[in-house]
């Protein structure tokens, strides 16, 4: 089967190409340039797909020549302005790339001759957060807060219209949180940000360590994913679905910090108490429909994420082949997965 991805050479969609790749299809990736040290320079992730562009997805023209000449089964769109902290600082170009580059993604793949399946992955930041203390089913309302949570929202959205009145295939809508994994190198978040702290000998800091996220490793979320897609595949009908963990393993920002500190031999967390921008205090998903839809659950805990991600950042550190390195992880992933 053929795959076209958006924002394949950021932390989830480089995992994603690689998955794919590693199941034997074909994967066509469309994106801006990596940023330096991440998954996919360092695990070679453009050398072993089909095809390579580097493209912006407000680029209309280039994006819908991309995908014509990729001719896809499924498109899926994960390119995005990711960071809240970031769309503060660049607004415009947040609501830019989040809603008008979805609207050309859709716009592109409905001038496909025949594509299967059309995936959009937006976030657990959409949902209208009134901080009433229990996790967001499918059905609860979206929202606004600062300018990354409303522009996703806003995609969310635009992409349910789509989907129930203009799409010539089934769209998935596919929300999760905060996903944790080797070779993600992205400014403002904890792991990343705990091994930047480690590698210059300072303290790591933390803005809000009693926030409780839905931390997941980030082959567990695509995993999902890919469920979710051959659902769409097999019923030829549209989907909205949450993947997060489930309750009893929620867990504070500084209690993960604690945990990964100890597997990383890294300084402890200090308090950072220099004025933050706000933050939700709790952000969990309900995934009871992924659950029992899909047969869908997350094959590695909390525990086992955390070592997994520290392996990965050691063996990237140690020179290790790092292609070789990150297919064994996703080969042990997926076996656990379909012998459960």
């Amino acid at each position: 089967m053929r795959f076209f991805i958006t924002g394949h050479t950021g932390f989830k969609g480089s995992w994603l190409a690689l998955m794919l790749q590693l199941q034997g299809h074909e994967v066509f990736g469309y994106s801006l340039n990596p940023l330096d040290d991440g998954i996919f320079e360092s695990a070679n992730v453009g050398a072993k797909i089909s095809r390579d562009v580097r493209g912006d997805i407000r680029d209309v023209n280039s994006l819908q020549n991309a995908l014509k000449s990729a001719s896809p089964d499924v498109v899926v769109h994960m390119a995005a302005q990711p960071l809240v902290r970031a769309s503060y600082e660049n607004p415009t170009e947040t609501f830019e790339i989040n809603v008008t580059g979805t609207l050309n993604v859709l716009e592109a793949t409905r001038r496909l001759s025949s594509p299967k399946a059309l995936a959009v992955i937006t976030t657990d930041k959409v949902y209208l957060n009134l901080e009433e203390g229990k996790p967001f089913k499918e059905s609860d309302a979206l929202g606004s807060g600062d300018p990354y949570s409303t522009s996703k929202a806003m995609a969310d959205l635009l992409t349910q219209t789509w989907s129930k009145s203009i799409t010539n295939c089934p769209v998935g809508i596919f929300r999760a949180g905060n996903v944790i994994g080797g070779g993600d190198v992205a400014e403002n978040r904890l792991i990343p940000d705990l091994m930047r702290s480690q590698k210059s000998g300072n303290f790591p800091k933390l803005r809000n360590p009693n926030s409780i996220r839905p931390w997941q490793h980030v082959l567990d979320c695509l995993f999902g994913y890919r469920a979710a897609i051959n659902w769409m595949l097999d019923k030829h009908e549209s989907t909205i679905l949450n993947f997060g963990p489930l309750s009893d393993v929620y867990k504070t920002v500084g209690e993960v910090a604690t945990e990964y500190i100890k597997l990383s031999k890294g300084r402890d967390w200090v308090l950072d108490n220099s004025k933050s921008l706000p933050e939700a205090k709790l952000l969990a998903l309900d995934s009871t429909k992924a659950r029992q839809v899909l047969g869908w659950r997350d094959i590695f805990s909390l525990e086992e994420t955390l070592i997994a991600t520290n392996d990965w950042y050691y063996a990237q550190s140690q020179k290790v082949p790092m292609y070789e390195f990150t297919k064994e992880q996703i080969e042990k992933h997926l076996s656990r997965g379909t012998s459960s």
